[in-house]
């Protein structure tokens, strides 16, 4: 069948929805006819889903002339995603499509969610098209006889590939990609990416930078230009003194007619904690939204999930409050209106949330900003900033995770062995490995069958056997299931399931929350009031409770920092505020009152200054740096700066740090001027200082506890029955000892190291921040009282020592005596 008749087939039956194929759809469907590989780069809601589903049923109807009356069965393409939440929308679209063009194709889901009937089905018999997550295709992999699954495979699709960039569940996918290249020999592989920096990496990344795919493959750029409208919600009345969450629930009422004049309304929090509250207060204060209104984030469980993403699309909700479990998710569901409480802290990150809102070609995105304290407004008007210039941040792949490698390579191990040099090469094609040496994969190798050269007495580490043939292989069936279990690459917290004491499956909870708790104890979760009763075999048994409480589950994995684009845009906007007015943002003009305060005491940097700020109060000598580069920049620099001075004088400070800067706090006075005359911003002996500076050992034993895991040193434990928390980070740092003492050479000891320095300090971003400052003029202010813009940090401070209630009532009267003053 010729190109043009099977087009006439996909323009059909777009006319027969009244639609029209975009641009973008068609050059995707002619590329992947004509064999090419490919990454297509589509805004949410852009119909990027059926610009792949398209071209992989048109190949099958071009190689099936008689596909109506003839049904070949087994595996004929994947389709990747990283959030279970999108598997059913893409199951519905490719289900329409397939059937209203007669194929007879069926379309399957595997992921964590499917339940072991399922699975078992499938085992038997493979639907036609497969959703799947990066997880999900290791787990096949670990199958026997898994080449024969995959062997008439024709596409792999990985969508939201910008997602998975940059993380190792990214180097998961990059391993399975290259194993499938080689089974299945007329594979076709294309990511599907929103809007990122780094377009043309990512597509090397996706198909390996020395493989032949690449060298046959396009970059797809939809250039639709959506529309996305930024209302900041600004308070009338806004202190000058502001603090983190001072704002927040206080707009709550602000937020009520927005809901009440959309359809639906997703209201974005930034963590799984913030979004409880929400959901617990908009109930509290306006009941009459009970059943119109849900909550979704990834530790309520999957029924509940499914049901909240279904009303959405049904439009029987009003409202959802929701975490970045939402983020990627629905597809085509009819969200009119989206808003996004406190700074999303990356660009990519709001855009993504914008799109979720005029779901559909050619819609409008409103999104409305919620400060949750006056600074954030600045973050609000930087926003804009991105939007006008298409300002997006890069998604950095990393290099090296010889952890996921070795889980890999047992993977591979368990199912049908390996023969070292085949996979070698594949690996060799990856972006992640292309500088692996053989001396590096000759220790791999070395490792997962002896175990490391420090711990060859004990076989529990020597989990792979080599035959006489020379195939790898776990021939031990307690280790092949083990494997399985942990298969992965997130490692948060240990959850702990939440049950009813009759049963009930409420959701996950992270241990450490857990252990904080005494019998009786009433916490907010899951938008209900649950009473804590016992702990036991890693079930939380709770009951129903009608006390409030104050107590919310807070999840490790709620720190966001701001990206270096969004750094240097609110360092821009910042600067802004010396302009005149007719060339200020809304959001910089609000601002007036806090920036008149800030002058009164200290300055508002312009773009050639980089302020500090010293002032004294019953605490000790406070010194305030004003980077503006994010939490993680900030930790490092701050404990970089507190190591040089301590060298220039015998010195202790304690550190506190948020996006917009850090502070020093010492018990004696400083005499900065001659510390800054001892170029304290240099760069050089950064990175010694920095190890020296920072117990980096300390932090990458952290980082090795989950190293550990995923290379599967430390096991995690088998469903229902987990393994506390404190025995995995006992275990772990057992090792992680035997190594710096013993074995100061061995990868994944060393890789602790480089992912510290490289991911959580980011040092690359500190060299150019430290470079950047020694540019500019150094205005050191010395301040009668706290400013505008130290007083978040000051208040941040005593968050640790005071409740919520008794911490509002000191803030108001530290501001009272401020504003007297």
């Amino acid at each position: 069948m010729i190109r043009e008749q099977l087009f006439s087939i996909a323009e059909n039956w777009f006319a027969q929805q009244d639609w029209k194929p975009f641009a973008f759809q068609k050059k995707t469907w002619k590329a992947f006819l004509q064999g090419k590989h490919g990454l297509l780069n589509a805004p949410t809601g852009s119909g990027k889903t059926y610009a792949l589903w398209f071209p992989i049923l048109l190949d099958y109807i071009k190689n099936n002339p008689e596909y109506k009356t003839k049904h070949k069965k087994g595996l004929k393409a994947i389709w990747i995603t990283p959030l279970r939440a999108l598997s059913h929308e893409i199951k519905q679209s490719a289900e329409r499509v397939a059937n209203d063009l007669g194929t007879n194709l069926t379309v399957g889901i595997r992921s964590g969610d499917t339940s072991t009937s399922e699975r078992a089905k499938q085992k038997k018999s493979m639907p036609d098209l497969l959703i799947t997550t990066p997880e999900s295709l290791q787990l096949l992999l670990a199958t026997k006889g898994y080449d024969h699954i995959f062997k008439n495979c024709t596409a792999i699709v990985v969508d939201e590939w910008h997602e998975l960039l940059g993380t190792k569940r990214g180097v998961q996918t990059e391993l399975g990609l290259s194993r499938l290249k080689t089974i299945s020999k007329n594979l076709r592989i294309w990511g599907i990416s929103a809007t990122i920096g780094n377009l043309e990496q990512a597509r090397q990344v996706l198909l390996g930078p020395y493989s032949p795919a690449l060298g046959n493959s396009v970059l797809i750029k939809a250039n639709l230009k959506k529309k996305i409208t930024v209302k900041s919600i600004i308070p009338s009345e806004m202190e000058t003194f502001p603090w983190r969450g001072h704002l927040g629930l206080r707009l709550l009422e602000d937020v009520i007619p927005i809901i009440n004049n959309s359809k639906t309304t997703l209201l974005f929090t930034n963590t799984r904690s913030q979004c409880e509250i929400w959901f617990q207060k908009i109930l509290e204060k306006h009941p009459e939204y009970a059943g119109e209104i849900a909550m979704h984030h990834g530790s309520i469980n999957k029924e509940t999930r499914q049901w909240v993403e279904q009303a959405i699309r049904n439009e029987s909700l009003k409202a959802v409050v929701c975490t970045s479990s939402l983020d990627l998710g629905v597809d085509f569901a009819p969200v009119e209106t989206v808003v996004q409480i406190g700074g999303p802290k990356g660009i990519a990150r709001f855009l993504q949330r914008a799109g979720r809102s005029g779901h559909r070609p050619g819609k409008e995105s409103v999104i409305y900003f919620l400060p949750t304290h006056a600074i954030e407004l600045v973050e609000a008007s930087a926003l804009q900033q991105a939007i006008k210039g298409n300002v997006v941040e890069d998604r950095i792949p990393y290099l090296n995770s010889f952890d996921v490698l070795i889980q890999y390579l047992t993977t591979l191990a368990v199912s049908d062995g390996f023969y070292p040099d085949g996979i070698f090469s594949e690996i060799k094609q990856t972006f992640c490995y292309q500088a692996m040496s053989k001396e590096q994969w000759q220790w791999l190798l070395n490792f997962i069958v002896l175990g490391s050269q420090s711990l060859q007495a004990y076989d529990e580490y020597k989990k792979v056997e080599v035959e006489e043939n020379g195939l790898f292989k776990v021939n031990n069936r307690g280790i092949a299931m083990r494997h399985r279990f942990q298969i992965g690459t997130i490692v948060g917290d240990a959850n702990l399931t939440v049950r009813y004491q009759k049963g009930g499956y409420i959701g996950t909870i992270e241990e450490s929350f857990i252990t904080k708790l005494k019998a009786g104890d009433v916490f907010t979760f899951a938008g209900r009031n649950l009473e804590f009763i016992r702990v036991k075999q890693m079930q939380v048994h709770v009951r129903n409770s009608n006390k409030k409480s104050t107590k919310v589950p807070a999840w490790m994995g709620g720190r966001l920092t701001l990206s270096a684009q969004m750094s240097e845009l609110l360092r821009n906007e910042l600067y802004s505020a010396s302009l005149p007015d007719s060339k200020q943002s809304i959001e910089i003009k609000s601002l007036s009152h806090l920036f008149k305060k800030q002058r009164e005491e200290s300055i508002v940097p312009k773009p050639n200054e980089f302020l500090i700020e010293s002032f004294e109060t019953n605490d000790g000598h406070h010194y305030i740096f004003y980077p503006f580069e994010g939490r993680f920049v900030h930790e490092a620099m701050g404990s970089l700066l507190s190591y040089r001075i301590s060298l220039l004088s015998p010195i202790t400070f304690s550190l506190a740090f948020n996006d917009y800067g850090f502070e020093l706090l010492s018990d004696q006075e400083l005499n900065m001027q001659a510390v800054l005359d001892n170029n304290l911003f240099s760069t050089d002996y950064l990175f010694d200082d920095l190890q020296k500076s920072l117990n980096s050992t300390e932090m990458a034993r952290r980082k090795f506890r989950d190293i550990a895991v995923i290379s599967g040193m430390v096991f995690t434990g088998y469903p229902e029955k987990g393994i506390k928390m404190k025995h995995l980070q006992s275990s772990s740092q057992l090792l992680f000892d035997v190594f710096k003492d013993y074995e100061a050479d061995n990868l994944l000891y060393k890789q602790a190291f480089t992912e510290t320095f490289e991911h959580q300090l980011e040092e690359g971003r500190l060299h150019l921040a430290l470079e950047r400052i020694a540019r500019q003029e150094i205005v050191w202010q010395r301040c009668q009282h706290p400013t505008p813009f130290s007083f978040p940090l000051i208040t941040d401070r005593l968050r640790e020592k005071l409740s919520s209630e008794k911490l509002a009532d000191r803030i108001k009267r530290m501001t009272a005596r401020l504003l007297k003053k």
